[in-house]
C-alpha cells in the first residue's frame, strides 16, 4: 500500500478520481499513465502546465519524449510524475515545521 500523502498529491495534481487507498506502485502508476495519456492526446498544453507545476525539469521531459521508439512517452511522463511526487514528500517530512502557535482557525 501507498503512502496516503503520495495519493493525495497525484489526486490533486493531476485530476485522477483515486476510489480505492489500497494502490501499490504499480497500480499508481498505471493510473498516472492513463491520465498522461489523456492529456497527451487531448490537452497538451495543459499537461506541460502541470509538468511545470510539478517542478519536473524541462530537459528530463525532452529526453522523455525523444524515447517514444523505445518507451511509450506517457509511461515514461508516468515515471517523472511519480518520481517527482516521491521526491516531494521525502523533502516535506524532511523539512517539516511544527505548528505555529495562535495561528489555528
Amino acid at each position: 500500500m501507498l503512502d496516503q500523502n503520495l495519493l493525495s498529491l497525484v489526486k490533486s495534481e493531476l485530476k485522477i478520481d483515486i476510489q480505492n487507498d489500497h494502490l501499490n506502485e504499480d497500480e499508481l502508476i498505471l493510473l498516472i499513465e492513463d491520465r498522461v495519456k489523456y492529456y497527451l492526446d487531448n490537452e497538451k498544453e495543459l499537461l506541460v502546465s502541470y509538468l511545470y507545476r510539478l517542478d519536473i525539469p524541462q530537459a528530463q521531459v525532452n529526453a522523455v519524449m525523444r524515447l517514444t521508439n523505445v518507451i511509450p512517452p506517457e509511461k515514461s511522463l508516468a515515471m517523472l510524475i511519480f518520481k517527482r511526487q516521491l521526491e516531494r514528500i521525502a523533502t516535506k517530512k524532511k523539512y517539516k515545521q511544527k505548528p505555529i502557535e495562535g495561528w489555528e482557525f
